[in-house]
């Protein structure tokens, strides 16, 4: 592990803390700015989207400028000035502003360091680094649980807020320093390449199963785990907090499992496909306790988690469709749509959650609708991802 790959993977850190937190202070951001668990779930649908939608700029700067400056100046510019925004926030709308800005500036950190990845290092062993990288990167989600749970109760959350900016701003100036970029190829500045990218055969039934892959671990331990910790299962905040570590520990155990699978089984398509199955039966079952015991409940949350942490062998299947003078722009790619597809079906979670309670479900139900909802998309994007070819490099 290189000095520059060590950087990026403290980068990597404040991207996990920052997609997660808002799971802990959705009931102070309730009680001080008058956010609903719907208006909450569209701020992290949005930095999603904003991580999604970066994807792209980003895939042609790594090709084209680099992986030190492209991931330095994001994570301190829009990702410190992202959470400074939030500790200002007066209102929903600012954390929605905020956590879009936020989410740009955690855009290219990790697609940085697997951009050297693919570039420096054997191609057989990317997932099993990747899966790594992951792994220990999620160490942020844990902090995004008990520990911001602590900090708030302490501090407050703006001034956690304005301390983690001034953190994520001093990580993106380590990057700056410390990231050594591999020599650019000649064949990368040759227009076209998303063009490329798009003819791939195979690709858009690869794609149609990221939109939803990482969608139910990351939506529920994103926002949903905590409303329904608080609301259902009746614990407090440190409650709430501990919910949320579990799940966060379970998605870093998932997470580093995956890693070596690929070349233990020779297969990286049933080992993400398995996975998802059971991640798709822990959600549905999850959805189906019209009576939930708390730790009949947790332990379901837990393997959402650990099941639904396919991400890293997902990105090493994804990584195999491209040439090498296209690595940044087909790994962005497939992140953008793994990313987008998180946020946007945390937004629709939020209305299926909406129109369950404006039925007259209660509470229970509602969250089961929503739990219920993305066991059913990730099982119909387990469908389409039956006929994609395998890659094992």
């Amino acid at each position: 592990m290189t000095t520059g790959l060590v950087v990026l993977l403290i980068g990597y850190l404040f991207s996990q803390f920052y997609r997660a937190i808002l799971a802990v202070m959705a009931p102070v951001l309730g009680t001080e700015i008058g956010a609903s668990a719907g208006q909450l779930a569209d701020a992290s649908g949005l930095w999603f989207l904003g991580f999604a939608l970066a994807q792209f700029p980003v895939g042609w700067a790594l090709d084209r400028i680099g992986p030190r400056r492209t991931a330095g100046v994001l994570l301190a510019g829009a990702g410190g000035g992202g959470a400074l925004m939030f500790a200002a926030a007066t209102s929903p709308g600012w954390v929605m502003a905020a956590m879009v800005l936020i989410g740009v500036g955690c855009a290219p950190v990790l697609m940085a360091a697997y951009y050297i990845l693919a570039r420096s290092y054997p191609a057989a062993v990317f997932a099993t680094l990747a899966g790594v990288l992951v792994g220990v990167g999620s160490l942020g989600n844990l902090a995004a649980a008990l520990p911001l749970a602590w900090a708030i109760e302490a501090f407050g959350w703006r001034a956690a807020l304005i301390g983690l900016a001034a953190l994520t701003v001093g990580a993106g100036a380590a990057i700056l320093t410390l990231v050594r970029d591999p020599p650019m190829l000649a064949q990368a500045a040759v227009p076209g390449g998303y063009g490329r990218i798009l003819r791939t055969p195979g690709l858009w039934l690869f794609i149609l199963f990221a939109m939803v892959s990482y969608a139910p671990a990351a939506g529920i331990r994103g926002l949903w785990a905590g409303p329904y910790a608080a609301g259902v299962l009746g614990l407090d905040v440190a409650g709430v907090g501990q919910v949320a570590l579990g799940m966060a520990a379970a998605m870093i155990l998932g997470n580093l499992a995956y890693g070596p699978l690929d070349r233990i089984l020779g297969t990286r398509k049933f080992v993400t496909l398995g996975g998802s199955v059971l991640c798709a039966l822990a959600a549905a079952s999850l959805g189906a306790l019209s009576q939930p015991g708390v730790w009949v409940a947790v332990a379901l949350l837990i393997a959402v988690g650990f099941f639904g942490s396919t991400y890293p062998m997902m990105m090493a299947h994804g990584r195999a469709f491209f040439p090498p003078d296209l690595t940044g722009r087909g790994v962005t790619l497939v992140n953008a749509f793994c990313l987008g597809g998180v946020g946007v079906f945390q937004i629709v979670s939020a209305r299926v959650h909406g129109a369950a309670l404006a039925g007259g479900a209660e509470p229970t139900a509602a969250f089961g609708a929503v739990f219920g909802f993305f066991a059913a998309i990730l099982a119909l994007g387990c469908i389409a991802y039956l006929f994609v070819p395998d890659r094992t490099d």
